[in-house]
């Protein structure tokens, strides 16, 4: 194919996952969440609370960064939520700017709508394809997103934002070196919670220092096929 040819078909490919992606983002995220929700939460702070969710304990830093904005406004972000009291604030004496956030019973109920009424949406959408060819087509488009991440000067560092649809089993993570948010605080979050428990159960009313933390193997490099 003709180089002129291959870069038509390239910009038709990313209009095609742009517009994919905004589609997803407009129906499925801010669409549906008003419908749920009404102008209650907007879908920043719908993500904020998803990360509440999933992960533990936050410096506003971390917010900042996993919102894509300034520690002023993940500040007022945090601020308007438990002013709504969708948001439990804790800051923590050793150090002010790490915060303890826990969902409250009203952020619960709305997440818990919000991911029914998703799922629901999903399983119509998506209807006429099988589990297989949603896996294979997730496979190749996790392949093409690694190769764009890769050609950055720091791959590790690159968020790239996948909010609301965090997996566990994230292929992504396994192609390229990368540092996730969402891993990263779950990680700390089960660590502190093993050495709550630690504590709790010592005879002699003392908590054991915790261990020293693992150190993470660097995931090896794998071959890309497009």
């Amino acid at each position: 194919m003709e180089r002129g040819h291959t870069t038509a078909a390239l910009n038709d490919f990313l209009g095609c996952v742009h517009a994919f992606a905004s589609a997803v983002d407009e129906v499925v995220g801010r669409r549906l969440l008003r419908q749920v929700a009404g102008p209650q939460v907007t879908f920043s702070q719908l993500k904020l609370l998803q990360l509440v969710a999933l992960a533990d304990c936050h410096t506003l830093g971390d917010l900042a960064t996993y919102l894509g904005v300034s520690h002023p406004a993940a500040s007022k972000a945090v601020d308007r939520l438990v002013h709504r009291k969708l948001l439990r604030r804790t800051e923590q004496k050793a150090d002010r700017r790490a915060l303890e956030l826990s969902l409250t019973e009203r952020s619960r109920r709305l997440l818990s709508a919000y991911n029914h009424a998703k799922n629901h949406k999903l399983e119509r959408i998506f209807r006429h394809f099988s589990g297989n060819e949603l896996k294979r087509i997730a496979v190749r488009l996790d392949h093409l997103t690694a190769g764009i991440v890769d050609h950055n000067a720091r791959p590790d560092e690159t968020c790239v934002h996948c909010g609301i649809y965090f997996r566990e089993s994230c292929l992504l993570r396994k192609l390229v070196p990368r540092n996730c948010f969402y891993q990263r605080h779950k990680n700390r979050g089960h660590g502190r919670e093993a050495t709550r428990t630690s504590g709790a159960t010592n005879g002699s009313g003392r908590q054991p220092p915790p261990p020293p933390g693992p150190h993470p193997e660097t995931p090896k490099r794998h071959a890309r096929h497009y």
